[in-house]
């Protein structure tokens, strides 16, 4: 490769990194507006650069502190490059600052749909939901601005780190996934499972049952070892008459716990759909025999 120019964006794009490693917030910001006017100099536009100088120059200002100008230069970059994961993490965390909890929870959702394995993006979901909950009770739902729905290209597309190597940080998020994945659930794995299930049960409550779904879903990526997440779901299959993933849900939950009465109950039921029973039924009114009580433990 030639070397580049004295004062190229290459340079000063470096530079602003350089400068941002070695805590020099307002000199990297500086840096990276310097590095945006030579870009809009010098020949025909390139979005793709331009987004990701202002996302850079906007952590800049989220770690001085100046979240009004990081959320304004978020903004920027994604009207150049939408769905971008880092100006959407770098915006919600400055919205969260601010304590514009509705905008910060859009962001992190939204991250979400590009990126479900994010710990960032759950952990900040988590505390958006509380601190909602904490000021609009439990209709804090029906006051959020609406989530934009991702298109399967940008799920695809994952930024670099600033100034890194593209390829290199499209591999090292990929071990990412691998490793979330097949890891063993820890306490906060755990914690988070659960919050994610008591968000799929409220939205059950209100009879969204594909939102649930998407939330049981979420949930089991952190622990896959609670059988009621599986019987949950398998609800929300039923009500969405989608009986062969019912079928399949409470099979695994009967794999952790083989006694589970709602497995056996709601794929009897799914079975009855499918015109496939296999004598789940009476499994069941064999262990709930003479009990008064049956129909209110089959409910949800």
């Amino acid at each position: 490769m030639a070397p580049q120019p004295p004062g190229s964006v290459l340079e000063l794009r470096a530079a602003g990194n350089e400068s941002f490693r070695s805590g020099q917030y307002a000199e990297a910001a500086e840096l990276y507006g310097r590095a945006l006017d030579v870009l809009r100099q010098t020949g025909p536009a390139n979005p793709e650069e331009e987004s990701v100088l202002y996302s850079n120059r906007a952590a800049c200002h989220l770690k001085d502190g100046n979240c009004t100008h990081c959320i304004k230069d978020c903004s920027v970059a994604l009207s150049l490059v939408p769905f971008g994961i880092k100006p959407l993490l770098r915006r919600a965390a400055a919205y969260e600052a601010l304590e514009k909890y509705q905008l910060a929870y859009v962001d992190y959702k939204t991250v979400l749909q590009i990126d479900c394995t994010l710990p960032a993006a759950h952990d900040g979901v988590n505390r958006m939901t509380k601190a909602l909950m904490d000021t609009d009770g439990l209709e804090w739902r029906l006051k959020l601005p609406p989530i934009p729905s991702v298109p399967v290209a940008a799920q695809k597309r994952w930024e670099a780190a600033p100034g890194g190597d593209h390829e290199k940080a499209d591999k090292s998020r990929l071990k990412e996934a691998d490793t979330l994945k097949n890891k063993v659930p820890t306490g906060g794995d755990i914690e988070r499972a659960r919050a994610l299930k008591e968000e799929g049960n409220e939205l059950v409550k209100k009879g969204k049952h594909k939102e649930a779904v998407e939330k049981y879903t979420e949930s089991l990526m952190f622990s896959s070892l609670e059988s009621a997440t599986y019987t949950n779901r398998a609800l929300c299959y039923l009500s969405l008459k989608k009986y062969k993933e019912a079928v399949k849900d409470c099979t695994e939950a009967l794999k952790l716990d083989s006694k589970n009465v709602k497995a056996f109950y709601r794929r009897a039921q799914a079975f009855k759909e499918l015109k496939a029973s296999n004598g789940a039924v009476d499994r069941v009114l064999g262990l709930e025999s003479g009990r008064s009580t049956f129909k209110s433990k089959l409910r949800y």
